[in-house]
């Protein structure tokens, strides 16, 4: 460590602050910008689904009175479940949302905000009302239900999560490096820089861990697509059928793959009460008939090496991190106290986000048996933010103490 640490006159990690400065006569167009950008955004995804609502419906519809209403409802109720809001399907709720729905509106506002909105908070904040006023109307429309107000309410809020998600993406990340999210400047006054690089390290991890899982998932499919194919064969779909069943299973798949996080994590995943799919064990039961269904691990993934494996990889992906941070250190001004803010920084994006995914993912489809389905949020975002900061705390001690060094020069 330098003996200039304590006058500490430099930053101890890069400056990434780009982007102008409004003054408070510039914010309402700042915010209006946001509005209408992420107006753009909504107006993209809900179009996609309505495409392909309109294929399905008038398919089987086959010309009758009332399937073009029937068809935008269908396409209403689908957008929003995949904003969180309950869809009713006869005598049943369902609450599981199509991830593939909602990572496609969060794009889709990313995308339009970016393009077209200035980087201000004041556009963040106009994006994130108005995305919420939008799902709150279209709540609003399609039907209170049983759940009354409180369902407007509810998409009022998944509107504003997703819309916020997104808008806070195209707000934040600098145009000229896209590749991880790098708030610089625009957080200074509330966070410290140290803390501010764990989150972008936690952003790392995170999709390292997200990237493992889709691996996993596609092992998963091919290893079970002979069920698959048994289940499609059973069936019978047609072909307007089969475009719909291919929809749904590319929408649900993005559960699929952040369920395998939980599972490589250790907690796993249930699909069904009394179920349970984890590296320590499964417990399967009946399933619905659904083809994506057909690749869930069975007893044989199951044992005491996929137990030690799947930890490891999470905590490997800590590591990463960790180096990810160091790299952007001084090390002759880093204290222990700055590698706590990183790990605190770090500990924090990763609990939070890894638990809003989950609860994301999972749900009901239907009372019953059926109505639980995921992992329990709270369990794995606790689990994978223990191992990821233990591998990121691991990498940072020792880059901080020279082990490395040492045992080169041995």
């Amino acid at each position: 460590m330098s003996a200039t640490t304590g006058a500490r006159t430099a930053r101890t990690v890069e400056d990434t602050r780009t982007g102008p400065r409004f003054g408070r006569g510039e914010r309402f167009a700042a915010a209006t910008s946001g509005v209408w950008a992420v107006l753009q955004g909504v107006v993209l995804s809900y179009a996609v689904v309505v495409l392909l609502a309109v294929v399905g419906v008038l398919g089987v519809a086959q010309g009758a009175e009332g399937a073009w209403t029937s068809a935008f409802g269908v396409a209403t109720g689908i957008w929003l479940l995949g904003h969180g809001i309950p869809l009713a399907a006869g005598a049943a709720t369902i609450t599981l949302v199509p991830v593939g729905i909602g990572a496609l509106a969060t794009f889709t506002a990313y995308v339009s905000v970016k393009r077209s909105a200035l980087p201000t908070l004041a556009a963040w904040v106009g994006a994130t009302v108005g995305y919420a006023v939008v799902t709150a109307v279209l709540t609003a429309v399609t039907g209170l239900g049983a759940l009354g107000v409180g369902r407007v309410l509810l998409g009022a809020l998944g509107g504003a999560v997703v819309g916020g998600l997104g808008a806070a993406l195209g707000i934040l990340v600098p145009p000229d490096r896209p590749a991880v999210v790098a708030p610089g400047g625009r957080l200074d006054r509330w966070v410290p820089d140290v803390m501010r690089l764990g989150m972008q390290a936690a952003a790392v991890a995170l999709a390292l861990l997200v990237a493992a899982g889709g691996l996993l998932t596609v092992v998963w499919v091919v290893a079970g697509r002979a069920t698959s194919e048994d289940i499609v064969g059973a069936l019978a779909p047609g072909w307007v059928g089969g475009v719909v069943l291919a929809v749904a299973q590319v929408a649900l798949l993005p559960n699929l793959v952040l369920w395998a996080t939980a599972w490589l994590a250790g907690p796993g995943f249930a699909v069904g009460q009394g179920t349970a799919f984890a590296a320590s064990g499964t417990v399967a039961g009946p399933l619905p008939a659904v083809p994506l269904l057909g690749a869930l691990p069975g007893p044989d993934w199951a044992g005491s090496g996929a137990v030690v494996w799947g930890p490891l990889l999470v905590v490997g992906c800590g590591v990463v991190a960790g180096v990810f941070a160091w790299r952007r250190l001084d090390p002759d001004r880093v204290r222990w106290a700055d590698l706590a803010w990183v790990l605190a920084g770090l500990v924090l994006v990763a609990a939070v986000v890894t638990g809003l995914l989950q609860w994301w993912a999972g749900g009901a489809v239907g009372a019953g048996r059926l109505s639980e389905v995921g992992a329990a949020p709270l369990v794995v975002a606790g689990v994978v933010a223990g191992e990821v900061g233990a591998g990121a705390a691991a990498a940072l001690a020792w880059a901080h103490l020279g082990l490395g060094d040492r045992v080169r020069r041995r």
